[in-house]
């Protein structure tokens, strides 16, 4: 029974899913108190879900993001980062204290002042997922100016070896990870700094992060598990991306097309780049929403920074 316990604590990606209580009904009835702590985990798991969908619902977002394939990514990324977060060494401290609150394994560690403390941290757990959600992926703020000013100098490099302007690069790359909020993340929960959703082919001998995705086949989004390109840096990843597009002959009608982006993006979605058929229009719509014309005015206008050519 103790093998099966451990089978089922190990397969935490059926922590958030109701095919999983099964096992775990199961394993409790056999053994309740070896079933605990498993049981305490999933439930800190769906509760740190939860937590984020309230976080989701309470942001309007951003139009050009939109969309039922953009909400069930973030579902995939919220599940995966409840996962990880209940699954890292004490989590947040909420399986630990039902453990010992129902008499499980640590209940012999006296605690006069267990209700509490159980309470006080009950009541921080949205402020600590708040905060872990941010430090987890977040290597830069989800802001369209911080974006563009953190990211414009790889951008400005990759603009010019395939002919096109950095805002045309920027939008792509604001797109795929939602202006640097979101991108694939390795087990641990560190960026993998894939700003271009780059799969991990087998040609690709670097690092890689296997997560859920979401492709779209027959004009229906379907998910699926794929490997990404993991990078060391935001550069290495602005550099990659520059070398595909520059040597494959895929994409040759997404190259020297200056500021014209719509060119640009409908000549990467005929290389097959995206599955999305809303792709190539997305990309334009974010090159020429207030929010990039902003950002970029608001970069030419910082002392000391440089200045790309739209």
């Amino acid at each position: 029974m103790a093998a099966n316990l451990d089978a089922t604590a190990q397969n935490l990606s059926t922590w958030t899913d109701l095919s999983g209580f099964s096992a775990l009904r199961q394993s409790a009835q056999a053994d309740a108190k070896s079933a605990l702590p498993v049981v305490a985990r999933q439930f800190e798991s769906i509760f740190t879900q939860m937590v984020l969908k309230s976080m989701r619902d309470a942001n309007f977002g951003d139009p050009n993001f939109d969309s039922q394939a953009g909400d069930s990514w973030q579902g995939l990324a919220d599940h995966q980062l409840a996962v990880t977060l209940s699954s890292q060494g004490h989590g947040l401290g909420i399986a630990e204290m039902l453990v010992r609150q129902l008499g499980g394994r640590d209940a012999a560690t006296p605690s006069a002042s267990a209700g509490d403390d159980w309470k006080a941290r009950l009541g921080s757990v949205a402020r600590a997922v708040g905060s872990t959600a941010q430090a987890v992926s977040y290597f830069i703020p989800g802001d369209p100016a911080d974006f563009v000013t953190r990211m414009a100098p790889f951008a400005q490099k990759a603009a010019e070896k395939l002919g096109v302007s950095v805002r045309a690069v920027l939008a792509q790359a604001a797109l795929e990870t939602q202006w640097g909020r979101h991108m694939p993340q390795h087990g641990d929960g560190t960026p993998s700094y894939n700003l271009f959703g780059m799969k991990a082919g087998s040609s690709w001998d670097g690092q890689r992060v296997n997560v859920p995705t979401l492709e779209v086949e027959g004009g229906v989004p379907v998910r699926r598990h794929a490997a990404f390109r993991a990078y060391a840096s935001p550069a290495q990843s602005f550099d990659d991306y520059a070398r595909l597009l520059g040597d494959s002959p895929r994409y040759a009608q997404a190259l020297g097309k200056g500021d014209d982006v719509a060119e640009f993006a409908r000549g990467l979605v005929q290389g097959g780049y995206a599955t999305d058929p809303s792709y190539a229009h997305k990309i334009a719509a974010i090159a020429d929403s207030p929010a990039m014309r902003q950002a970029l005015d608001a970069l030419k206008n910082t002392a000391g920074a440089p200045i790309p050519s739209e």
